[in-house]
């Protein structure tokens, strides 16, 4: 990926698109696709850079995702639904952004000819409820049907053999990422560590589903960062799909809540609350094909990640 190149992020307003943006701009031309439904791009002096064009619009438009794709080498399709209450609140939807939205994007950038490398952002719900240091060849494990907390993990598993496949059939210079819970500045949403630092720094109470013995991998906003750039930037990754996380910060939900109380100096409770929908009980990722293929290695660890964290949001709360 030379330098001075024009790159699409679709996504590109949300928390890991602008992040990505963040890094990309002083080097390239960033086109980002957005209809800024999550607008975490406004704080971050990105729409004031030469380097950037904003064009609101929908990877549902195909005339619009054409426009978007002009001169463009490179591209980071990460528009979605996201957020756990937003995907069961509208699943159809959920469904068509991740598969009419993605074949939008492959087959014009795959027509319009030119793209050195195209990333198609997935996700660790692949995995079902259960992942212990899970491989990118371990089986996939997909909820019961009818379940609209699955029907993201479902698009997005489709679109990975989508951009893989025509990487198979055409040689389409594609590859796939699959996130493993990321969290830092500039989030937006429905987070669960946005959720307890907003809280904590306001000295409310925490919520935590159930008994919050849910067990999570938290991975910060430069380590994905990285990873992306790595799988831009890499021939070995065209072909490829790969879990991207940090394995060793990982706690249960209630643990991560008191922690959280604890280094915002709160007074905030931690609360159990009922939650009687699927879940995901276990994830947590093995890295070793990024790391062998990409070099990637997460360099932040929780602690100093939430310190940045936090020291972002009380910022933005003064």
């Amino acid at each position: 990926m030379s330098d001075g190149g024009r790159i699409l992020i679709t996504g590109g307003a949300g928390f890991i698109g602008s992040s990505l943006a963040l890094r990309l701009v002083d080097s390239h031309q960033v086109v980002i696709l957005d209809n800024l439904h999550r607008n975490a791009i406004k704080d971050t002096g990105l729409l004031d850079h030469q380097n950037v064009t904003l064009i609101q619009g929908d990877v549902l438009d195909r005339d619009v995702v054409r426009g978007a794709l002009e001169g463009c080498s490179n591209v980071i399709h990460m528009a979605s639904i996201a957020g756990v209450d937003t995907v069961m609140g509208a699943p159809v939807l959920t469904m068509r952004v991740a598969l009419q939205g993605t074949m939008n994007v492959l087959e014009t950038a795959f027509e319009m000819g030119g793209i050195e490398r195209f990333v198609d952002f997935s996700t660790s719900e692949v995995f079902g409820q259960y992942a212990y240091k899970v491989t990118e060849g371990n089986v996939t494990q997909l909820g019961a049907v009818g379940e609209a907390r699955w029907t993201y993990a479902v698009s997005k598993l489709a679109t990975e053999h989508l951009a893989l496949s025509y990487h198979r059939q055409h040689g389409f210079p594609a590859c796939s990422i699959r996130p493993f819970n990321i969290f830092g500045p500039h989030q937006v949403g429905e987070g669960a560590i946005h959720h307890f630092i907003v809280r904590a720094l306001a000295g409310e109470t925490l919520q935590v589903h159930n008994d919050g013995s849910q067990i999570r991998s938290w991975c910060y906003i430069d380590d994905i960062v990285d990873g992306v750039l790595l799988a831009l930037e890499k021939p070995e990754a065209v072909g490829e799909a790969f879990n991207i996380g940090n394995p060793r910060s990982t706690l249960t939900i209630y643990n991560l809540a008191r922690e959280i109380v604890r280094l915002c100096r709160s007074e905030s409770e931690v609360q159990s609350v009922p939650w009687n929908f699927a879940d995901v009980e276990l994830r947590i990722p093995d890295v070793g094909k990024a790391r062998q293929l990409l070099g990637f290695e997460p360099r932040i660890d929780l602690e100093e990640g939430l310190i940045k964290t936090i020291a972002w949001y009380r910022d933005m709360k003064s």
